[in-house]
């Protein structure tokens, strides 16, 4: 029986924009590339989501590495909250209803510690039950250790959770630990494929 609902942060409960938050900040085109090419990439967006040394630690070792880019850097993290857009359309009403049907709904994301000021920011977090986040563990999804601190803090049982996240490796990660999950899309796919599994069990 599912009783648990998982959901990822980024692109599920919220959305974020990098290359816009980047434009707008950085008007000179090839600049803008560049910065996007210093930080939009696995290894620096892992060393943020896993946090071993503090942000702004991390910040001062980019800042060594890229010189050039010492404004865009101090910029960007104390401007960091401003690339979350918004609440991803439909989710916080689709909580809500999951919610009054006695379903109970956990977090669980990659993101640096700067996520307590998006959370504090917007009322979706709110409706959660409780959330493990990687910054604050030191892993990451898909890393099955993470899955596990989940399941250990809040004493769930992988085969009646739910996971949702945009990323395929995340679920399959989830999967790999005993819960099954859904690569969200939108809200509406979301449901329809949610019920669809809980009418299958």
């Amino acid at each position: 029986m599912i009783k648990n609902l998982i959901f990822d942060f980024g692109k599920v409960l919220v959305d974020y924009d990098f290359e816009a938050f980047f434009r707008k900040y950085i008007p000179d085109e090839s600049r803008c590339r560049a910065f996007n090419l210093i930080l939009n990439n696995a290894d620096v967006q892992q060393a943020f989501d896993r946090e071993e040394h503090p942000f702004e630690v991390l910040i001062d070792e980019l800042v060594e590495k890229n010189r050039e880019f010492e404004p865009e850097l101090r910029m960007f993290s104390v401007r960091y909250p401003e690339i979350v857009t918004g609440e991803v359309e439909g989710m916080r009403e689709l909580l809500v209803k999951l919610k009054s049907e006695g379903y109970k709904l956990y977090g669980l994301s990659n993101w640096c510690s700067k996520v307590s000021v998006t959370m504090a920011q917007y009322d979706i977090f709110g409706l959660l039950d409780g959330y493990v986040v990687s910054s604050d563990e030191k892993v990451v999804k898909p890393e099955a250790e993470i899955y596990y601190r989940l399941f250990d803090k809040y004493d769930l049982k992988p085969d009646e959770c739910v996971f949702a996240d945009d990323k395929k490796e995340n679920i399959e990660g989830g999967r790999q630990v005993g819960m099954d999950g859904i690569v969200f899309t939108g809200a509406e796919d979301y449901e329809r494929r949610l019920r669809e599994m809980v009418n299958d069990r």
